[in-house]
C-alpha cells in the first residue's frame, strides 16, 4: 500500500500546482487540466477537437463550450479550421501559454527528469510499467475492478516507518477564496 499511498501524495502535488498555476494566470483548475489534455493530444498527433477535449475532461458540449471560450479569451487556445476538413474545427494552444506553463512546471519537470537520470533501465522501465498500469485502472469505471473479479494486494506491508511526504497548501488567488 505504500505506493498506492506515494502515488495518491504525487497526485494531490501536481494537483496543488496546477491550482496554484490557475491561480496565478486568472484560470479554473478545469482550464489547466484542458490545456494539459490538448498538449497531450498534440504530442500523440491527434486532431484536438471540442469532442475530444470534453470526452477527456468528462464534460458534456456547454461545459466544454465554456472551458474553451475562457481559454480563448485569456489568449491561451485558438480555434483553427481542419485544413482536410473544413467543417472541423480544431483547438490549439498558443506559444504564449505554452511559455507560461514552461516558466511554471519546467523546473519541477526538470527535477524529475534528473531524478530518472539516477535510475538504471531495469529501473526505469519498473516505474514505467507501474505508471502505465495504475493509469490504466484508473481510467476504468468505478467498480469495474470489482465486477472483473480483479482482486486488490491485502498482504501487510512490513514493519517499518512510512517515508515522509510533504504537501503544500494551494495558493489562493482571483476566484479561489
Amino acid at each position: 500500500m505504500r505506493l498506492v499511498h506515494l502515488l495518491r501524495a504525487v497526485s494531490v502535488e501536481f494537483g496543488l500546482r496546477q491550482a496554484e498555476f490557475a491561480a496565478r494566470h486568472g484560470m479554473h483548475h478545469t482550464d489547466v487540466r484542458a490545456l494539459v489534455c490538448l498538449l497531450d493530444a498534440a504530442r500523440a498527433g491527434e486532431p484536438a477537437t471540442a469532442g475530444l477535449l470534453g470526452a477527456r475532461l468528462g464534460l458534456n458540449s456547454a461545459g466544454t463550450t465554456a472551458v474553451i471560450d475562457r481559454l480563448e479569451r485569456l489568449g491561451h487556445v485558438t480555434r483553427i479550421r481542419d485544413d482536410r476538413d473544413r467543417r472541423r474545427v480544431l483547438l490549439r494552444v498558443t506559444p504564449e501559454a505554452i511559455h507560461l506553463g514552461q516558466d511554471f512546471f519546467g523546473p519541477v519537470i526538470g527535477g524529475l527528469l534528473d531524478v530518472l537520470d539516477s535510475f538504471g533501465p531495469a529501473e526505469r522501465d519498473a516505474v514505467r510499467r507501474f505508471l502505465s498500469a495504475a493509469h490504466a485502472v484508473l481510467g476504468t469505471e468505478p467498480g469495474a475492478q470489482a465486477e472483473s473479479g480483479a482482486e486488490t494486494d491485502t498482504e501487510p506491508e512490513p514493519d517499518t516507518e512510512p517515508e515522509p511526504v510533504t504537501v503544500r497548501a494551494p495558493v489562493r488567488g482571483p476566484g479561489h477564496p
